[in-house]
Order: C-alpha cells, then sequence, then structure tokens
C-alpha cells in the first residue's frame, strides 16, 4: 500500500499537483511551476541499496518504479526518454515476483550505499576522506570576547571525530596559519594583510607545491590520511592527534598586538585570512569535504574583502547607502568573495560564518561565497551568547539535535521531454550543463540540470522553478502520454 504522506517520505512539495498541457495554459497559472525538495529525505524508513543505481544510458536517468521492465527479454524502458535498457548480470534473477527494491511503487524515494574501492578509472569512487575544518578566529577583539571565542573552538574540538582534520588560521593585522604538526615549539606562517593573495601564492608560501597534493587516482604508497605525511600533514592533523597542540595555542593566543590609533577602527584583514584557509584547503583532493569554519568580530578594514575605511568618522554602509549605489567598498569587495566562492566550490569546499559583534561584518558582502557553497551564517551580539554557544555546538555534536552535516553534493534533474528546467533557488551552485531540459530563462542558478552543493545538512531546502516546452497547441493529441516525470538525483558523503 502507498504511503499516505508522499510529501513526507519524499521531502518533495509540488505547487501544482496536475500540470497544464501547453505553454497556454501554463501562462494562466499565476503559481509558478515549482517543486520544493529536501535533497537529504527527511524520513528514516526509506529503503537503503547496497549498490550502485542502474541508469540509462541515453539521458542518465536512474531505474525507478515508473520504469517499464519486459521481464522475459530482461530490458526497461526509461519513463523519460523511452530508450531500451538492457538488465546488467546481476539482475539476472529479476521477475515480476522478484522485484528489486526500486522497482516497487510504494518505493518512489530510495537511497543508495556506493562503493568506495579505489578505481584508477573513476576518481569519483575514491575512497571518501575524514571531514576537514579549518577554524579561522578573529583577534582583532577585546580580551573578554576572545576569551568567549576561544573556549567555544576548545569544545568544538572535543565534539569531533577522532579522525576528522583539523586546521587553525588566527588574523588580525595579518594572517597566521599555525603548524600544528610542529609541536616542539609554536611555529606560524604570516601573510600580509594589505595584499589579495593567490592560491598558488599561498601553496608556494607554506610550502605546499602542486607536486605535494594527493593523486586523484586513488591513494599512492606512502600516505596518512590521504595526504602526504611530510607536507598537508604540518596544517591539517587528526583531531585525536592535536588537540592538545591546539589547546595549548589557544591558551597562549592572545588579542591582536599592532597598535590601532585613536580614532581609528583596528586593521583587521578578514579577505586575506580567508583566501589563506581557501589556499590551504586546496592542497587537499579537490571533493573532500571541508569546512572553513571563521569566528569573525568586527568589520574588514584591511585588505581585499574591506567594507568600510579604518576611520572612524566614516560611518559603515548602510541598506540605504547600497539601495543607492553609496557604498564606496561594496562593489570591489563582491567582486572579491565572488572569486572565492569560485574557488571554493571548485574545490567542493564550505565556508561557515559565525558573526559577534555589535556593528555590522560585511555579511551582505560575504554572502555570495557562503551561499554558493551550503555555508551556515549566524549572526550574535557576543561570542559569550547563547545564540552562538547553542548554534555553534550543533554543527559539530552527534544525535538527533545535530545538524548532520553532509559534503561534497551533487543534485541532477532528469525531466520529461515536455518540461524544462529555468533554475534553482538554493544554497547550491549551476555547473552549466547543458541540455534538451535547459530553459532559456533563467531563474536563480540556472543554465544546467546538474548543481553543486558543497554543504548540505537535514534542513536544507531547494526551490526548482519548471517550464513548459514552447508548444502552443491547444489540441494535444489523445495518444500523449498524461503522465509528466520527475527525478532528483542527489550524490553526497555523510
Amino acid at each position: 500500500m502507498a504511503n499516505s504522506d508522499p510529501e513526507g517520505v519524499d521531502g518533495v512539495r509540488m505547487t501544482w499537483n496536475v500540470w497544464p498541457r501547453t505553454k497556454l495554459e501554463a501562462s494562466k497559472c499565476v503559481i509558478p511551476l515549482a517543486a520544493s525538495i529536501a535533497p537529504i529525505p527527511p524520513h528514516s524508513d526509506i529503503p537503503t541499496l547496497p549498490y550502485a543505481p542502474l541508469r540509462c544510458r541515453t539521458c542518465s536517468a536512474a531505474l525507478n518504479a515508473y520504469s517499464r521492465v519486459d521481464f522475459l527479454a530482461k530490458i526497461w524502458i526509461c519513463p523519460f526518454c523511452y530508450q531500451r535498457n538492457q538488465f546488467p548480470p546481476h539482475y539476472a534473477m529479476i521477475s515480476e515476483t522478484n522485484l528489486p527494491c526500486e522497482l516497487y511503487p510504494q518505493y518512489t524515494t530510495v537511497q543508495y550505499t556506493l562503493q568506495t574501492n579505489p578505481d584508477p578509472n573513476n576518481p569519483s569512487n575514491a575512497p571518501q576522506l575524514q571531514p576537514v575544518f579549518v577554524f579561522v578566529l578573529d583577534t582583532c577583539m577585546i580580551e573578554e570576547e576572545l576569551v568567549f571565542a576561544k573556549s567555544a573552538l576548545k569544545q568544538a574540538i572535543g565534539l569531533l571525530p577522532e579522525q576528522a582534520l583539523v586546521g587553525f588560521v588566527s588574523f588580525g593585522t595579518q594572517a597566521h596559519v599555525h603548524e600544528l604538526g610542529f609541536t616542539e615549539m609554536s611555529k606560524v606562517y604570516v601573510f600580509k594583510g594589505s595584499k589579495e593573495i593567490s592560491k598558488e601564492q599561498v601553496l608556494e608560501q607554506l610550502g605546499l607545491p602542486a607536486a605535494g597534493r594527493r593523486s586523484t587516482a586513488g591513494y599512492p604508497k606512502g600516505l596518512q590520511n590521504g595526504f602526504t605525511n611530510t607536507v598537508v600533514n604540518r596544517f591539517l592533523l587528526p583531531a585525536s592527534d592535536c588537540e592538545f597542540t591546539l589547546n595549548s595555542l589557544l591558551d597562549e593566543l592572545q588579542t591582536d598586538q599592532w597598535p590601532v590609533q585613536a580614532g581609528h577602527r583596528a586593521s583587521r584583514c578578514t579577505g586575506v585570512a580567508l583566501s589563506v584557509a581557501a589556499g590551504l584547503l586546496g592542497a587537499c583532493l579537490p571533493g573532500t569535504g571541508a569546512r572553513i569554519i571563521a569566528l569573525v568580530g568586527g568589520p574588514c578594514t584591511e585588505g581585499p574583502g574591506t567594507i568600510v575605511s579604518k576611520d572612524l568618522s566614516e560611518p559603515v554602509r548602510s541598506h540605504k547607502d547600497l539601495f543607492k549605489d553609496a557604498a564606496p567598498y561594496f562593489k570591489k569587495a563582491v567582486k572579491f568573495y565572488d572569486s572565492l566562492a569560485k574557488q571554493l566550490v571548485d574545490q567542493g569546499h564550505v565556508l561557515d560564518l559565525f558573526a559577534s559583534a555589535l556593528d555590522q561584518v560585511g555579511v551582505a558582502e560575504m554572502k555570495v561565497a557562503i551561499e554558493r557553497t551550503g555555508g551556515l551564517v549566524v549572526l550574535a551580539e557576543s561570542f559569550g551568547h547563547s545564540v552562538f554557544k547553542d548554534s555553534f555546538k550543533l554543527v559539530f555534536e552527534d544525535g538527533e539535535q545535530s545538524l548532520g552535516l553532509c559534503f561534497n553534493g551533487m543534485l541532477e534533474i532528469s525531466c520529461s521531454k515536455e518540461i524544462k528546467v529555468q533554475g534553482i533557488i538554493g544554497p547550491c551552485t549551476s555547473l552549466e550543463k547543458k541540455g534538451p531540459n535547459v530553459s532559456d530563462m533563467v531563474i536563480g542558478e540556472g543554465n544546467t540540470t546538474t548543481w553543486k552543493m558543497c554543504g548540505l545538512d537535514k534542513s536544507t531546502c531547494l526551490t526548482v522553478i519548471f517550464d513548459l516546452s514552447s508548444t502552443d497547441q491547444s489540441n494535444v493529441p489523445e495518444t500523449v502520454n498524461p503522465q509528466f516525470y520527475l527525478q532528483f538525483l542527489t550524490r553526497f558523503a555523510a
């Protein structure tokens, strides 16, 4: 018997249950043809299959309950493109009384557990590494606030899985990358805060040349945690190995010691610090689940990403300034964070922002990088406030109350040939994969049927906007299939 709550099981809600057949009929719909989807199924009773989905050789749609099956010839017909596909040998025992789980009519949503054995011919099938967390801490704040922030970081490190890799960057007038693998003494790499720095420059200054990065064709010999022990593991170490070192480092860390002139703001190079963190993660295999978690206590006043000058007589831009295009630093900062977003999306990494300040910190400029990577934003008036403490804890703790973070996701949409995808509104990035189901009209992230979701969790929701193909036929032949089909295929690393 079909489930009485298909929306709850499938995690899909449509704006219309019955769709128009023609462009003319669709134009009369005040509410657009759309679907809100939860990429991670909200129900736990969805069947999980221990093999990869069977894909159509023409349109790549997965075998599903609406596929027509010829049990004698061992052939299935794709409901999207009507391609006839042969079943592989491991489906040899299929029959009307012996159906695979994905063909049961009540299982309109199923989950697959993909194999993780190294395959030199398929890098996407390489072993999934433990997630990486790079903490970026602002030190341009009063001592009391810094104590609250350091306490939260210590708690977070204790909640991480033992094998999760951890890195640490602090910043003020300059950005500092701390070498956690050098336990004999505190060792820091310093980056000038007033100058924009590229990923290649970060790798060069940290001694992480391209040759030191992990191969995409499986694990080469002599690797620890998937990275060479003498290169990346100087900066990214398992939480269990670096917890003591990092706690000691935090105990010694002080507020930024550079003098601040009277009537001026502190020099805060937020943009450079985030660039350095992104470059450090660029030394990992692109596609490894990783998050940059930034704790920021005020506006950026130094280097790329600056939102206001250091002179306190100049106020931080307001909504009215943005509306009137009277914010002198805005466009340049947005351009910088847009390039940072492209780098993070290309690497498959996430930017999270925890901001604590009574003044603005520049979220309007930074949001492009956070949205496109599926990151989190939490604003609080103090790092000692319960809003920050509780939110920060939810990111790392395990259990029902946690966010259930997932990494490196990808969404593919298959549609009947009469339907076109205009785009998606939500935390994702278009991969510009064109096809017959891509609409000329773009809404949100469009021009594609495939999207990248660097980070997602149990509450992630996307809205997909559809359009009917440009047919104005008022008399639809009776032979036309009365059914439209949509399929959402999501891949992610838990």
